[in-house]
């Protein structure tokens, strides 16, 4: 068994911050997003992992990614000449996976729990295709299985106008060899009215010529941080499940620490109150602030006479004397964030990396 990651796209409902970052290393819970992809692949005892990316990224990913040793795993970058769809990532994925069946996982996709449960019913019940199904209230934005009287898989449509039920699939399929023929012969998949060539095609060839395909529910936490409130939100998520016990080092009684706080190397704080759930890197400096729940503060950054609350700063922003307080703020690496007013109004911000603030 191997595995696909995508790890290429433009992200741009998460511009400004992916105009200088791939936005499968923008943090949640102060690690990079596509890491969590990663870990779960590497559960699985999978051991060859291919790495898509397109034109221009490569040196980028490697540089977050090194060669896997780090996971367990060996990484193939896989090039996309032209972003033509996630079909078209496995097209030209096929001389990397041969004849092994792999699973192919959405590099901006969070599967938190787990996902042994589906490879081994696609490996037990020997189908050539399986589509994990979620339950979603908006499942007409995404793929939506149909179903026969009997239960079986018999169409697979992509963003339907008026879906027969909640279910939808997410960013997670599962192969073998098999797939590789719909893109050859008179009968081959063709691109869609956007010019790609969609995933769920491929389902429906699949099914058309009768390969076994099959569905299973996802029973863990199914997350898609592709926008600013989709990111804060799935930030919420992970803290609140992976901060079980406090990592606290002795401060003096200047500082007091409520709930789940974790905190980096060589960081120093004085006169603050920390609220928990909150995640802090190495090397932070916070001096006479109120960092609120559902923080993650990067490493190196610099706070300073400061109040914010659900709130994720990337590397190295300094935040000085800002009088009213940051609240649901994404704010990029090496950003500074200067204040010199007096009104005490709260405000959101969303700005991209190396950017200055003063107000």
């Amino acid at each position: 068994m191997k595995a696909l990651i995508t790890a290429g796209g433009k992200g741009t409902r998460m511009r400004p911050l992916t105009f200088s970052t791939n936005k499968n290393f923008l943090p949640v819970a102060n690690k990079p997003l596509l890491f969590y992809a990663i870990e779960t692949l590497a559960e699985l005892g999978i051991k060859e992992i291919g790495v898509n990316y397109n034109p221009y990224q490569l040196e980028e990913i490697k540089s977050y990614l090194g060669d896997g040793r780090k996971w367990g795993v060996r990484f193939t970058f896989i090039l996309q000449e032209e972003p033509l769809g996630l079909a078209h990532i496995i097209k030209v994925a096929e001389p990397f996976f041969k004849k092994d069946k792999f699973v192919m996982h959405l590099g901006d996709n969070i599967f938190y729990g787990g996902i042994k449960s589906l490879m081994d019913y696609f490996l037990n019940e020997k189908l050539n295709a399986l589509a994990p199904v979620v339950h979603h209230r908006e499942n007409w934005r995404l793929g939506v299985p149909y179903f026969d009287k009997k239960g079986k898989l018999i169409k697979y449509v992509e963003k339907p106008k008026d879906p027969p039920h909640d279910l939808a699939v997410p960013g997670l399929y599962f192969f073998d060899h098999h797939v590789f023929e719909c893109f050859s012969g008179k009968k081959a998949i063709k691109p869609s009215a956007r010019g790609e060539l969609e995933i769920s095609a491929v389902y429906q060839w699949l099914i058309d010529k009768k390969y076994n395909v099959g569905t299973k529910e996802f029973k863990g936490f199914w997350k898609d941080p592709g926008k600013f409130d989709d990111w804060l939100d799935t930030n919420q998520f992970i803290l609140d499940a992976t901060l079980k016990n406090n990592s606290i080092k002795c401060f003096d009684k200047s500082v007091r620490i409520e709930g789940r706080v974790k905190i980096g190397k060589k960081s120093r704080i004085k006169n603050s109150c920390l609220r928990g759930p909150i995640i802090i890197g190495d090397g932070v400096i916070i001096k006479d602030s109120f960092i609120g729940p559902y923080s993650s503060i990067g490493d190196g950054c610099q706070i300073i006479n400061a109040k914010l609350e659900n709130t994720v700063l990337m590397k190295n922003v300094q935040l000085k004397h800002p009088e009213k307080t940051l609240d649901s703020c994404m704010i990029g690496e090496n950003s500074l964030i200067e204040g010199n007013s007096q009104h005490k109004n709260g405000m959101e911000l969303f700005i991209g990396s190396q950017c200055v603030v003063k107000f």
